[in-house]
């Protein structure tokens, strides 16, 4: 049996909880600087994400404390999201590292060599 490949959400937050817990917040602002500004997580989906997410063992809530009056949760990576993101990141390596091969040796048509002779 194939393992499907992470959806892109998923792959930015478990990356953004790679290195540290984090709150919401500091997970919505991790995943833009992930993404160099390109991905802008609202905060329906990142919840939704965090819940399948926990649901899945893939990440823990680490601690729970009520900043102004609101409740604040620090979610971390799981062994198993650990596992889940290495697996993920081979994937990508190994498919960028084919891309860049066949890049490389790519074949120009007759036709085309003729255009630039």
């Amino acid at each position: 049996m194939t393992e499907r490949s992470m959806q892109e959400p998923t792959l930015l937050l478990l990356t953004a909880l790679a290195d540290a817990p984090r709150h919401g917040y500091a997970l919505i602002q991790e995943i833009a600087a992930i993404s160099d500004g390109r991905v802008k997580m609202r905060t329906g989906t990142l919840y939704g994400a965090l819940d399948r997410l926990l649901g899945q063992g893939l990440i823990e809530v680490a601690a729970e404390e009520v900043v102004d009056g609101r409740a604040r949760r620090t979610y971390a990576l799981t062994d198993a999201g650990r596992g889940a993101l290495a697996t993920e990141a081979e994937r990508l390596r190994a498919v960028a590292t084919e891309a860049e091969r066949r890049l490389s040796v790519a074949v120009v048509s007759p036709r085309v060599r003729r255009a630039f002779a």
